[in-house]
């Protein structure tokens, strides 16, 4: 299959699960995961109309951060972020979905300063409790939301996992953990919008919507299996 027949079955099954779970079919967001994939791939799926893309990897950010803009794709960044990199995503990125600690929030509170701008975050959540993951242990995500309260250049407009890898169904009460975990948290903190839920992959999206997901970050089921660059 073409990336364009890839694109319009992935959305053809989003809205499904929308459908399923009684929720408008724009509801949610596609972000095509485009680690390892080549500029020129990337473009036939801008020409289905997707526009906004995931990247792990600071350098490819760097590296690809041109060819976005000439797309005028919208970035968000999605990998383990190191504090030394920071620097290279804060204003390039609409949404860094990574914050999983207090120094990066520090981090990126300071370079978007210097920028004057106020940079968008998501608290990933390590919220199947693995050692081997990045993300906020659940019971320590409180604390950096109301750090995140007190710094003027980030706002949290939501949380981010990424579940253990077991099959789609096996990894709803994950989705729906982090859904409670969210609705939990807002009214403890209404300085922060809160409102995004990015969870689900290609192999379990369809779950992640039924359970609640506003984003999902798809890259295997559009592009196919990669090669590092």
């Amino acid at each position: 299959m073409s990336i364009a027949d890839n694109i319009a079955l992935v959305r053809e099954t989003m809205a499904a699960a929308c459908r399923q779970a009684g929720r408008p079919e724009d509801d949610v967001k596609l972000i095509a995961v485009t680690k390892y994939v080549e500029e020129e791939r990337i473009a036939q799926a801008f020409a289905c109309g997707l526009k906004t893309v995931g990247e792990n990897h600071a350098q490819e950010v760097r590296d690809k951060l041109t060819f976005y803009k000439q797309y005028q794709a919208e970035l968000h960044f999605i990998g383990q972020l190191q504090s030394n990199k920071v620097k290279y995503i804060i204003g390039n990125a609409r949404l860094i979905q990574s914050a999983d600690r207090e120094k990066l929030l520090m981090d990126v509170d300071a370079h978007a300063g210097k920028l004057d701008l106020v940079q968008g975050i998501l608290l990933q959540v390590n919220i199947g409790g693995e050692a081997q993951k990045g993300g906020a242990a659940i019971v320590d995500v409180p604390y950096l939301l109301e750090l995140a309260c007190g710094l003027k250049h980030l706002r949290v407009e939501g949380l981010m996992c990424v579940p253990p890898d077991v099959d789609g169904e096996a990894a709803r009460p994950y989705f729906a953990r982090l859904y409670a975990l969210r609705e939990k948290l807002r009214p403890m903190f209404p300085e922060q919008p809160l409102g995004e839920l990015s969870m689900g992959m290609s192999h379990d999206y369809p779950q992640a919507i039924l359970e609640g997901a506003t984003m999902v970050r798809v890259g295997t089921a559009i592009f196919g299996k990669r090669n590092k660059l």
